[in-house]
């Protein structure tokens, strides 16, 4: 659990280091590709976690085959959304990207052959909501906190 506790740290800080290096990231069509990025490197970091917990292997087809469906989903979904104008907004793109990303992902993982447990949709809703809408989250006040000093 603490070697969980301690991998779930380092690749907090990932993150936070890719936001921080981009703190000039704002709704732009130059700077999008960016952030959806770092929500796939948090879809993945959820499979990652999520397979540790789990104690399956950590191979990275392991990992690649757990993330795949959300990925796709992903996506999919922010394609849908028009992320060059939408990516940092939580209400309402946000909100649809991390459920339509939850849903269709769930969609795909049972066409892949794999279970869905309720107790893992309950775990998915809830680690990619704080993963996906977070870092939305992060992303609007360090734009606010950047305005604000060239103000």
């Amino acid at each position: 659990m603490l070697e969980a506790t301690e991998s779930l740290a380092r690749w907090t800080q990932l993150v936070l280091c890719l936001l921080l290096y981009h703190e000039y990231m704002k709704q732009s069509l130059s700077k999008w590709p960016w952030l959806a990025v770092i929500d796939a490197v948090l879809i993945i970091l959820f499979a990652l976690l999520g397979r540790r917990e789990h104690e399956h292997g950590l191979g990275i087809g392991g990992i690649f085959i757990t993330a795949l469906p959300f990925l796709v989903a992903y996506v999919l979904m922010t394609v849908l959304s028009r992320p060059w104008l939408t990516i940092n907004k939580i209400w309402p793109t946000g909100l649809l990207v991390w459920l339509g990303t939850v849903v269709l992902g769930m969609a795909l993982r049972l066409l892949m052959g794999k279970t869905a447990a309720i107790s893992f949709v309950i775990v998915t809703l809830i680690v990619l909501g704080v993963f996906l809408l977070g870092r939305r989250g992060i992303s609007l006040l360090i734009a606010k906190r950047s305005q604000q000093q060239k103000a």
